[in-house]
Parts: C-alpha cells; sequence; structure tokens
C-alpha cells in the first residue's frame, strides 16, 4: 500500500540517517573525549545523546498510544555508546515504521501525552514535527561537542539533496532513489 504520507517517512529516515552518522563518528572518539565535560547545557555527550533517545522513547510512545507516558522518559542513562547507539537505531526504525503506514487522516488525529501537569492532547502531525525538530537541534549541540573535542563532526545535511548527498544516505531511502 502506497504512503499517504512521504514528507513524514522522508523525514524519519532523514532523522535515522543522521544519527547513525552521528554515531560513527561517536563510536571513534576516545573514552576521555567521549566522556568529558563541554559547555553546553547538557554538559556531556553522554548525557546529550542520552536526551535524545529518551524523548524520541516518550514521543514514539505517544505516537503509538503505547500508554507508558513520561515513565519512559525518566529512565537511567545508557553508559555503552555501543548500547545507546543500537538502542536509538531501534527507536529510529519504529519511527521509521510509523510513519510509513500513516495516512493522511492520522495526521489530524488527537493523542494523549502525559506532562508533570497532567494530559495534553496533541495533534499527531505536529508532535512528529516537534520531534524532528528536537533531534535537529540537539544533533547541533552533539556537532558542537565533537568539534569542542577535536573530532571531525559528520555533515549532516546532505540527505535530500542528490547533490551532496553522501552515499550513506540511499541505504535510508525505501526506493534508493
Amino acid at each position: 500500500m502506497p504512503n499517504d504520507c512521504p514528507h513524514f517517512l522522508r523525514q524519519a529516515q532523514n532523522n535515522a540517517w543522521a544519527n547513525a552518522t552521528l554515531y560513527a563518528v561517536v563510536a571513534g572518539m576516545p573514552n576521555a573525549a567521549y566522556e568529558a565535560k563541554y559547555p553546553s547545557f547538557f554538559g556531556s555527550l553522554p548525557r546529550l545523546l542520552n536526551h535524545i533517545y529518551e524523548v524520541d522513547l516518550y514521543y514514539i510512545d505517544a505516537l503509538v498510544q503505547g500508554g507508558l507516558g513520561r515513565s519512559v522518559y525518566v529512565r537511567d542513562d545508557i553508559a555503552d555508546r555501543t548500547e545507546l547507539a543500537a538502542a536509538q537505531a531501534a527507536s529510529d526504525q519504529r519511527l521509521i515504521d510509523h510513519c510509513a503506514g500513516l495516512e493522511e487522516a492520522d495526521l489530524a488525529d488527537e493523542l494523549a501525552t502525559e506532562r508533570l501537569d497532567g494530559m495534553v492532547m496533541e495533534r499527531r502531525d505536529w508532535l512528529l514535527l516537534h520531534l524532528f525538530q528536537h533531534q535537529v537541534h540537539h544533533r547541533g549541540q552533539a556537532h558542537a561537542m565533537l568539534s569542542q573535542a577535536g573530532m571531525d563532526p559528520p555533515q549532516l545535511d546532505d540527505f535530500y539533496l542528490r547533490h551532496g548527498r553522501v552515499e550513506s544516505a540511499k541505504a535510508y531511502w525505501e526506493d534508493g532513489a
């Protein structure tokens, strides 16, 4: 069945590719650089990457109405970066799968999100847009931390356009375009 919402599917695929590209650099970092403190809101790369993952869990749970609410967000950090990369990749795949099954009529669905001050109903399309923006925002912070660590930060915006697209992005496109 053709996807009614290819723009959200492409965003989810871009998200997975960008995270995998980021984690490929993180995997090669010396432990001291990975665990170092950096001037930033989260203070370290492991804490920032765990935040990205935790927020993904929260919003994907809201999107699929899993009923876990904030309990998926309040958890212990994953210390091992290989384990964290695998968990993030699994989360990214869940988001791709969710977006692959969307129909235009699904976008206006009102979904429950558990907040500190109670339940708030949010539109599915707005939750998705927020989640993608959240990812981009924090990957930018990770990019800056990699620079501070003396690492060569990866190019994370070469996904959509044929000009400049890196070969690794093609694997995330369902049609290999």
